[in-house]
């Protein structure tokens, strides 16, 4: 998802004249930023086509998930990637207090697991099956985590229930979160460049899982119940206890938007953007130092028939 070199540090204003029709505020429209560089040059694109549509928007940076405490209050206005993988319990639950409302997906489907490169095949017979990895948890260790496996997480703020599967599937791996983006990823060249031993979280929409040659660890398959009802799956005793879901990758806004800015409200439902676009995108930040800012003007340059579609 991420790379906080690109992370907009604090809120942009990208203000204009008029809003698109007379019946929509001309207060800023605040679309939150996290700390991945595809969801900050989403909502930049985002930011941009409102504008183009004669918006005031502010881009402002917040927490993946604490985000909803300031999307149910109206304090922010639209998130524009709420991850089936890590998100939907959250966003359920905001939606289900009537401040926040769901405003359809975004056009990308998410992916999140735990991620090991090609050659640890050798060294650890069996993958991608979890039970094989945690058998040769040892291949994994460091001298900080031995004699368990360390496995490298995201960020803190991402969610992902990684330390409570550890625990409920009884697996002889140590949980290290990354502390950014960029190092997560500054890991796994290091790594990759040395054959060092490595297992972490990746994803997709992301440069990562086509530069690198690899496999995500397959676990117990999801299900909505293995997550809230711990006597379902292979541990009666806890939950999470499988692999994370996957699927859409959500847009949500402050139930208020409708009534506020109605014609943004329409823009926002119709914005989406692809895998693959989201790829290019990252990939020309992450990897060939664009800009986010540049990077979503040429989006923009090459896709005008798409975005004047949603505004008119």
């Amino acid at each position: 998802m991420r790379n906080t070199t690109a992370l907009v540090a604090t809120a942009l204003s990208l203000a204009i004249a008029a809003p698109a029709t007379a019946q929509d505020s001309t207060d800023p429209i605040r679309i939150t930023t996290h700390d991945w560089t595809g969801q900050i040059v989403n909502a930049t694109i985002l930011a941009e086509v409102l504008k183009e549509a004669g918006y005031n928007t502010e881009l402002v940076q917040a927490d993946y998930i604490a985000q909803f405490a300031g999307l149910k209050t109206g304090d922010l206005t639209v998130g524009v990637e709420i991850w089936e993988t890590t998100g939907r319990e959250a966003m359920d639950e905001a939606v289900a207090s009537g401040d926040v409302i769901n405003m359809g997906e975004g056009g990308m489907t998410a992916v999140e697991e735990w991620w090991y490169p090609a050659y640890m095949e050798e060294r650890c017979p069996g993958l991608p099956d979890w039970e094989a990895l945690n058998a040769c948890a040892s291949e994994f260790s460091t001298p900080e985590t031995a004699p368990f496996g360390r496995y490298l997480g995201g960020p803190v703020t991402w969610g992902g229930f990684d330390d409570e599967r550890v625990e409920a599937l009884g697996m002889d791996f140590e949980v290290v979160h990354a502390g950014t983006d960029a190092a997560l990823f500054a890991e796994l060249e290091s790594a990759y460049q040395r054959q060092a031993p490595i297992v972490l979280w990746l994803y997709s929409p992301h440069w990562a899982p086509a530069k690198y040659e690899g496999s995500f660890v397959e676990f117990p398959p999801y299900s909505a119940e293995c997550y809230n009802d711990p006597s379902v799956g292979i541990n009666p005793n806890a939950a999470y206890d499988c692999g994370k879901p996957t699927g859409p990758i959500w847009k949500v806004a402050w139930a208020g938007i409708d009534e506020k800015w109605p014609g943004a409200a329409e823009i926002i439902r119709e914005y989406t953007l692809t895998n693959d676009e989201m790829g290019a995108l990252v990939s020309s930040i992450d990897l060939d130092g664009v800009s986010v800012e540049d990077a979503a003007a040429g989006w923009m340059s090459a896709n005008e028939a798409t975005w004047q579609a949603w505004i008119n």
